[in-house]
């Protein structure tokens, strides 16, 4: 007769021990933390509606150029507020817990292949986007250096152009380093015979 030695099957719910039970479960702390940014998120609706506001107010005073730095307000904090809800959503599916959407109508489409690596690259490209409207109205306002009638200098439009190059520099920095550390071991063999 011979015995046949079963394995235990691992069951639904995970069995830790306390120290790395205790780890794990440390991901819920940062849930305090991305309620935070909803309420952000809040002023953020605010603010919007306050300056359009203020725009739809003024607009028959408002001169064209004015009425595009109010409008470039206005993207810059829609931009703003598409930021937030990456770090809220991406972070909150990668580091705490799933969001269980799949089959939902309003399911993101960037959400289904989010990772750590994919939600720094979209952040960087974000940052850089609100960056550019920053510059844009900058530079917009930077036709008043001449006549002195504009709170910029030139070395703040400098810096700030120097700033904006180094987020561009930075997004493709963390391109490159993701595209290499995910670069398979065939397609490296391939890269440096070639």
């Amino acid at each position: 007769m011979s015995v046949i030695l079963e394995t235990p099957l691992p069951r639904k719910g995970l069995n830790l021990r306390p120290i790395p039970m205790l780890i794990f479960g440390s991901r819920w702390l940062q849930l305090p933390l991305y309620v935070g940014l909803i309420v952000a998120q809040g002023v953020y609706v605010v603010l919007f509606l306050k300056e359009l506001w203020h725009l739809f107010a003024n607009a028959f005073d408002f001169s064209e150029q004015q009425i595009m730095l109010a409008v470039l307000g206005l993207i810059d904090v829609v931009m703003i507020s598409n930021l937030l809800m990456m770090v809220i959503v991406g972070g909150y599916e990668t580091f705490v817990s799933r969001l269980n959407l799949k089959g939902h109508p309003d399911e993101p489409e960037w959400l289904s292949h989010v990772n750590a690596s994919v939600l720094k690259i979209k952040l960087a490209m974000a940052i850089i986007g609100i960056s550019s409207i920053h510059l844009l109205r900058t530079f917009i306002e930077a036709g008043g250096l001449v006549s002195g009638k504009t709170g910029y200098t030139e070395t703040g439009v400098m810096w700030q152009t120097i700033i904006h190059t180094v987020f561009i520099l930075s997004a493709i920095g963390i391109a490159c380093v993701d595209r290499l550390s995910n670069i398979s071991p065939e397609e490296a063999k391939h890269s440096v015979s070639h």
